[in-house]
């Protein structure tokens, strides 16, 4: 489908408000890094304050991640990756409108030998992360040397999926559906690279609890799966936000030996241990209002009752 026709399913008065809202977020992109910085800041302060209950999801899970610090110190944690959530913000907009060569000059990439270095066995690349607020801005710089495919989740907002999704395909190859096991799969059959972050709650099938940070949870084991059947080496992928205006550090691992294994939980539990490590290094950094610790069975206590 093209662009014309796609969009014009939103020319009507009720789709108004959102092309005010993307215009805006446009000429956004515009504004100097340092301002996108100031600005993202002042937002998630303020999301701090009015969403009360995503607040109370992220430091109760702060609070079980982290036991050994104190009350005072996860409060200004959770505060801390309000900001960190509204700078993200700001770093969808450049990423998905500040062009390629403005957003490499504040990217540091390390470890582009290793998957360029997997990629020669013809079996294509698995890139595994967690789910870290500077995901979206660093995907520019990835492409930018080596074409990479990426999950997407569909909004129920047609207009905000079809927005979304075009903003992911600037920073990516394209797109491919979560539930979309076969396109993952042809891709990686096609020696391609495919981005993948099995972190969230899932308890759908091919979900296992496993522990995270010594917790049971619901985890998506479809990486081992993935890796199987396809044969591509697993890689792990980590970018994180340097201090002030120092821009970010992309860091492309090895690809895990001796993965997958025959056991999907066995393997789950090696990449859960493996984001444990990363989160610890920038806590702050990572996506904690998300439930994931959402629907355990008896005898594991609801983190989240009352909300």
């Amino acid at each position: 489908m093209t662009t014309e026709r796609s969009l014009s399913r939103f020319i009507a008065p009720r789709w108004w408000p959102y092309w005010l809202g993307l215009g805006v977020m446009r000429l956004l992109a515009f504004l100097p890094y340092r301002v996108h910085l100031a600005l993202g800041g002042g937002l998630g302060a303020l999301m701090f304050r009015l969403m009360r209950k995503r607040r109370e999801v992220a430091a109760r899970n702060l609070a079980v991640c982290f036991p050994e610090r104190s009350a005072e110190n996860i409060a200004a944690l959770t505060r801390t990756n309000f900001r960190s959530l509204g700078i993200a913000f700001f770093e969808m907009i450049l990423a998905w409108w500040a062009g390629r060569d403005r957003l490499a000059r504040i990217m540091t990439l390390e470890g582009l030998e290793h998957l360029t270095e997997a990629l020669t066995h013809g079996r294509g690349a698995i890139l595994v992360s967690a789910h870290f607020t500077t995901l979206e801005i660093c995907g520019p710089e990835l492409v930018r040397h080596i074409d990479a495919d990426c999950m997407y989740r569909p909004n129920r907002n047609p207009f905000i999926d079809e927005i979304l999704r075009r903003g992911r395909e600037r920073v990516a190859r394209r797109t491919i559906r979560k539930d979309d096991a076969r396109a993952m799969l042809r891709r990686l059959r096609e020696n391609g690279v495919v981005w993948y972050a099995p972190d969230q709650a899932y308890w759908h099938k091919h979900g296992a609890l496993v522990p995270f940070f010594g917790i049971p949870c619901w985890t998506n084991t479809g990486t081992s799966r993935l890796a199987r059947l396809s044969g591509a080496p697993v890689l792990p992928y980590i970018c994180e936000r340097l201090p002030g205006t120092a821009g970010y550090r992309m860091v492309v691992g090895e690809p895990l030996e001796g993965f997958p294994t025959n056991d999907p939980v066995a393997d789950s539990a090696r990449l859960n241990r493996m984001f444990e490590a990363q989160i610890r290094a920038v806590p702050e950094q990572y996506l904690w209002v998300h439930r994931r610790f959402k629907r355990l069975p008896p005898p594991y206590d609801d983190i989240y009752a009352g909300l």
